[in-house]
C-alpha cells in the first residue's frame, strides 16, 4: 500500500489533483449517508470538575492560556515586516494570520465553555477552532498546490467551517442534533492536509514540522478520549487538560516551522503555475 501511495505522489500533477478532489468529493458524499449524530450530553461531563481558587473546572479553563500565548506569538511573528523572509509572497501570510487569530480566539471560546459546559457555550468553543482548521488548509494549498487557489479558497473554507458549527447548533435547538458537517470539517481538514503534504512538494526548506504538528494534534485527540483514565493517575491532571496543551504545542511547531523555514531557490511559482 505504501508503494502505491509513493507511486501516486510521483504521478503527474493533474492526476494528483484529481485524486485529492475525488477523495474530497467521496468524503462529502459518504458523510451524507451516515445517520445524523446528535451531541451527547455526556460530552459535557468532564473528568476534572474540581473548583480551585473559586473557579469551576479550573485546569480545563486555565490550560486554554496556552492557545492565547502561542496564538499571539504567531500573530506578532507573521505581521512583522521581517517575517517576509519566511514567505515567497506577502499574500501568503493571510491564511496564517487568520490561523493564529483562530487559535487566539480558541482560548476565549474554550475557557468560556469550560466554565459551565453546555451546548450553547460549546458553539463558541468550536467556532474559532473551525477558523484555525480551515485557514490551515488554505495555507497548505497555497504553498504546495497553488497560491492563487489557496488564497481564493480561504474565505469559502472559513464560511464552510463556521456554517458547520451553526448548522449543528441550530439542529440541536430544533431537537434534531446533527454533528456530521462539523465532524467532516474537523477530521477531514487534518486528513486532506496530510494528503496534500504527502503528494505535493513544499517550496520551503524545513517545512517538515507541519507533520509533527499534525501528530501532536492526533495525540491531543487521544488525550481527549482518555480524559478520566489520565486523571486516574494520581488525580493531578485530566486527559482533556492535556488535550489543550498538546493542541497548543502542535500550533507552536507550526510557528517554529514558519520562523525557521527558507524558500527553496527557484521554487517561486510562475504566473501560469499559480493557478491549479
Amino acid at each position: 500500500m505504501s508503494e502505491n501511495v509513493f507511486q501516486l505522489a510521483l504521478s503527474p500533477r493533474r492526476t494528483r489533483l484529481l485524486f485529492v478532489g475525488g477523495v474530497t468529493l467521496a468524503a462529502i458524499i459518504s458523510i451524507a449517508f451516515f445517520p445524523r449524530v446528535p451531541q451527547s450530553e455526556a460530552y459535557h461531563a468532564f473528568a476534572d470538575q474540581r473548583t480551585l481558587l473559586g473557579v469551576r473546572n479550573l485546569l480545563n479553563v486555565l490550560s486554554n492560556v496556552a492557545f492565547l500565548l502561542v496564538g499571539i506569538a504567531g500573530l506578532v511573528f507573521v505581521a512583522r515586516p521581517n517575517s517576509q523572509s519566511s514567505f515567497y509572497q506577502p499574500s501568503e501570510r493571510a491564511p496564517y494570520l487568520v490561523f493564529f487569530l483562530g487559535v487566539t480566539l480558541t482560548c476565549f471560546g474554550s475557557a468560556y465553555y469550560h466554565l459551565s459546559p453546555n451546548n450553547d457555550r460549546l458553539m463558541w468553543d468550536r467556532l474559532p477552532m473551525t477558523i484555525a482548521f480551515m485557514s490551515l488548509v488554505s495555507a497548505v494549498i497555497a504553498e504546495r498546490i497553488s497560491l492563487r487557489a489557496g488564497l481564493a479558497l480561504l474565505l469559502p473554507l472559513l464560511l464552510i467551517g463556521m456554517a458547520s458549527v451553526f448548522y449543528w447548533h441550530l439542529s440541536e435547538e430544533s431537537g434534531n442534533g446533527d454533528l456530521r458537517p462539523y465532524i467532516l470539517v474537523q477530521f477531514y481538514s487534518a486528513f486532506v492536509i496530510v494528503l496534500v503534504v504527502g503528494m505535493f512538494p513544499s517550496r520551503y526548506i524545513d517545512a517538515g514540522e507541519l507533520m509533527i504538528a499534525l501528530i501532536l494534534y492526533a495525540l491531543s485527540k487521544v488525550f481527549e478520549s482518555l480524559d478520566s483514565q489520565v486523571l486516574g493517575f494520581g488525580r493531578i491532571v485530566s486527559g482533556h487538560t492535556l488535550k489543550h496543551l498538546a493542541a497548543a504545542l502542535s500550533v507552536w511547531f507550526i510557528l517554529h516551522m514558519l520562523r525557521h523555514r527558507t524558500p527553496i531557490t527557484g521554487a517561486v511559482p510562475s504566473p501560469s503555475a499559480s493557478s491549479a
